[in-house]
């Protein structure tokens, strides 16, 4: 199992461009089982995430490899399983997406409940209670969840509907994703209310309207599908992975750096960005840049003023910022406050960053983060994909070497991140920790053989 080993106190500078978003690129893949046609995604990260994905399309009759030019085609054959099994959709929480697709076009679904990251519940209670809002009928057998489209004049085909997506934590992404997916080819209108607003859904909207489909509203908590009866193929360009930008832009400030994203969605990071100009940190686009693929730096100078967040859903402060930014607050001039109102338990790195010197004291979902002069450098360990990025952004500005332990969790959501932070300037590598265990054991050589 890999580590990182990093080297701290390195200030970070230089120019980047930010990668297609994994959040998006996923949802994307699985609209290849709508159609037939050959669809081609551009600018899809190499990602563990997004290779599992390649694998479940696969299981599921559909070829999906990159071309020459490094795109990701896809195509889906006729006579395709329609069964997405556990140990692969265990191995991340968007494998559930494959569930509208399926049953769209396929009449019906088994798809395993997925796994991912330890970051509290997420049920999917919605995204079934939608499907059985379009004429779905659902049940759960053995850990797999069942869908079978209505059969009218021996065709199974979903019918239209409103469909009401609001729950206690507000709407959902993956959920919004698989109802527009499935309403795409369903008989008649179907209007989503409380859809999900984040920039994914646009981005899947877009997609699906360049198949033929007819998506209004992406973007807004009411999002209407005008059903058809088949889509096609289409070319489409990822959009930028708006959470990977703010993260190397939170590199860039616990560092003192200065760092330059290209391709950053701005539009995007609005409530993040606002963050960041209140603790000090200077933002600044080039002239006539796009605010979806902008050309942005992000500068840091003097110290870090304390501020409060709260996460909400989209365009609020995002809950894969949250832990990043609890490691920039670290080092603030004050008292800061974070509260989660998306996952209330997503505090597994709380107890990590307190390893490093940080001061920070959890009342429920609210942590309150006390600012420290400096970190210190000390082996930890990644309890989930994010919590993971927040570590190494300590680790990058802590005094000393800090380990992180099971970066698999990082290969998950981040191309080769100890590179492109190591083009910048930091210490980063990475280690299979195996080896060097193997490597520290003592030998013994004894009768000939050598006895570890």
């Amino acid at each position: 199992m890999d580590t990182f080993v990093i080297e701290g106190g390195r200030r970070l500078s230089g120019t980047l461009a930010v990668n297609g978003s994994k959040n998006a690129a996923l949802p994307l893949m699985a609209a290849a089982l709508l159609t037939r046609e050959r669809l081609v995604l551009r600018g899809v990260p190499l990602l563990a995430d997004i290779r599992n994905m390649q694998k479940l399309l696969q299981v599921l009759g559909c070829r999906a490899e990159r071309d020459g030019d490094g795109d990701l085609a896809m195509q889906s054959a006729d006579g395709a399983s329609v069964y997405a099994p556990y140990d692969i959709v265990r191995t991340m929480r968007a494998g559930i997406c494959v569930l509208g697709p399926l049953l769209a076009r396929f009449g019906e679904a088994r798809v395993s409940m997925p796994g991912g990251c330890a970051i509290g519940d997420r049920p999917v209670d919605l995204h079934l209670r939608g499907l059985a809002a379009l004429g779905a009928d659902v049940s759960l057998e053995g850990g797999d969840i069942l869908v079978r489209a209505p059969r009218t004049r021996g065709v199974h085909r979903l019918r239209g509907a409103r469909v009401f997506l609001g729950g206690p934590m507000g709407s959902t992404v993956l959920g919004t994703a698989n109802v527009m997916s499935a309403a795409a080819l369903a008989r008649g209108e179907t209007l989503i209310e409380c859809a999900a607003c984040e920039p994914e859904i646009v981005d899947l909207a877009n997609l699906l309207n360049a198949m033929g489909a007819r998506v209004t509203g992406a973007g807004s908590p009411r999002v209407l599908i005008e059903g058809v009866s088949e889509l096609a193929g289409a070319t489409h360009r990822v959009i930028p992975d708006r959470i990977e930008a703010g993260t190397l832009a939170a590199a860039a400030a616990i560092t003192g750096g200065d760092l330059v994203l290209e391709n950053c969605p701005l539009d995007a990071l609005m409530a993040f960005t606002d963050r960041l100009h209140a603790m000090g940190v200077r933002v600044t686009t080039l002239e006539g840049a796009d605010p979806m693929r902008a050309t942005a730096r992000f500068t840091a100078g003097g110290a870090l003023r304390p501020i409060e967040v709260t996460t909400q859903p989209h365009p609020g402060f995002p809950t894969d910022l949250q832990a990043q930014l609890m490691a920039l607050l670290t080092l603030a001039d004050g008292n800061s406050v974070i509260t989660e109102k998306i996952f209330p338990e997503r505090f597994l790195h709380v107890a990590e960053l307190s390893r490093m010197g940080a001061h920070l004291f959890r009342v429920g979902p609210t942590v309150i983060v006390s600012g420290v002069r400096r970190l210190v450098g000390a082996p930890v360990m990644a309890s989930d994909l994010r919590a993971s990025a927040g570590l190494v952004l300590a680790g990058l500005a802590a005094e000393g070497t800090t380990t992180v332990n099971r970066v698999y969790h990082i290969d998950r959501g981040y191309e080769a991140l100890e590179d492109r932070l190591g083009s910048l300037g930091a210490s980063i590598r990475r280690v299979d920790d195996r080896v060097e265990e193997a490597a520290l054991l003592p030998v013994v050589v004894a009768a000939g053989r050598a006895v570890a």
